[in-house]
C-alpha cells in the first residue's frame, strides 16, 4: 500500500510539475518541431533519465535542505547563474540563427544526450521533489528506505516522461501551425529564461 501511495503521488506530482512551460519541455518541443518526432521522444527520454537522479538526490537530502536555509539559497543562486548563461545563449542564437536548410539534423544519440544536458542544468526539480518527499514523509508517515527511495525516483522519472511525451504528440499534431514558434523559438526561450531568473531572484 505504501508503494502504491509513493507511486501515485510522486507520478502525479512529476506529471503536473512539467506541464507549465519550462526549460526542459520547451526544449523538447523545439527539438520536435525542428528535427522530428523521433528526436523529440529521444530527448524526452534523456531528460527523464536525469530526473530520476534528481529525484533520488532530493529524497536523500529533503530533511537536510529544510533544516538548512543556507543550503537552499545556494541551490537557488546556482540556478540563477545557470539561467543567466542560458538567457545569453538563446539570445545570441536568435540573432545568429542559420536557416533550417543549412542545419544538419542531429542523430538520435545526440538528441538523447541533449536532453540529458538540458535536464542536468535545470536544477529546479530538486527543491520541488524535496518538497514532495517531505510531504509524503510528514503527512502520509512514509518511511523512506533504499527501496522506496528508488521507487520514488522512478515514479518521478515516469511522470516527467509522460508529460514530455504529450508535449511531443501535441507539437506533431499542430505541426503546420507552429511556424511562428519555429521562427522565434530562441527568442521565446530567452524570454522564458528571463522570467525564471526573476522568479528565482524573488524566491531568494
Amino acid at each position: 500500500m505504501e508503494d502504491l501511495q509513493i507511486y501515485i503521488y510522486t507520478y502525479l506530482a512529476a506529471l503536473v510539475g512539467v506541464i507549465p512551460p519550462g526549460l526542459v519541455n520547451m526544449s523538447v518541443a523545439k527539438t520536435c518541431l525542428e528535427r522530428g518526432r523521433r528526436n523529440g521522444i529521444l530527448m524526452a527520454f534523456g531528460a527523464s533519465s536525469i530526473v530520476f537522479f534528481q529525484a533520488l538526490l532530493a529524497v536523500l537530502i529533503s530533511k537536510f535542505i529544510f533544516s538548512n536555509p543556507y543550503v537552499k539559497n545556494i541551490f537557488l543562486q546556482a540556478g540563477i547563474a545557470i539561467l543567466i548563461l542560458m538567457f545569453i545563449y538563446f539570445l545570441l542564437s536568435a540573432n545568429y540563427k542559420k536557416t533550417q536548410r543549412n542545419i544538419k539534423k542531429r542523430t538520435g544519440t545526440k538528441s538523447f544526450f541533449t536532453g540529458v544536458l538540458v535536464s542536468a542544468i535545470n536544477i529546479f526539480p530538486i527543491p520541488y521533489f524535496v518538497l514532495i518527499a517531505t510531504l509524503l514523509s510528514n503527512n502520509f508517515k512514509i518511511r523512506f528506505s533504499l527501496y522506496t527511495d528508488l521507487f520514488f525516483a522512478l515514479s518521478a522519472a515516469l511522470g516527467t516522461l509522460t508529460t514530455l511525451y504529450f508535449y511531443v504528440i501535441f507539437m506533431m499534431r499542430i505541426g503546420g501551425k507552429t511556424e511562428l514558434f519555429k521562427r522565434y523559438s530562441n527568442y521565446f526561450m530567452a524570454v522564458l529564461m528571463l522570467i525564471l531568473i526573476v522568479v528565482t531572484w524573488f524566491r531568494l
